[in-house]
């Protein structure tokens, strides 16, 4: 049966290993798994991101178009008026 993890070597400025040395102590975690919880919350500020423009170009596209929208339930008249 095979690991279910793999081993990864990085480097880090002195400063910053020692801040996750740190932090991961307060938080009473290993390192490995401090970095996964900051993996997660690096991905979710992506996606949040992502999510944003696309907002935004949607936004722009319906302006274009004329279309107004102000809140979800538009979005849904939008949708099933077609």
């Amino acid at each position: 049966m095979g690991r279910s993890t793999k081993v990864m070597g990085f480097s880090l400025p002195p400063a910053m290993a020692r801040a996750i040395e740190k932090t991961a102590r307060a938080e009473q975690k290993t390192k490995s798994e401090l970095l996964r919880d900051m993996w997660d919350a690096y991905q979710t500020v992506r996606e949040e991101n992502e999510f944003s423009a696309l907002q935004r170009i949607a936004a722009l596209h319906a302006r274009q178009s004329g279309i107004e929208i102000h809140t979800e339930d538009d979005v849904d008249r939008i949708i099933h008026q077609r």
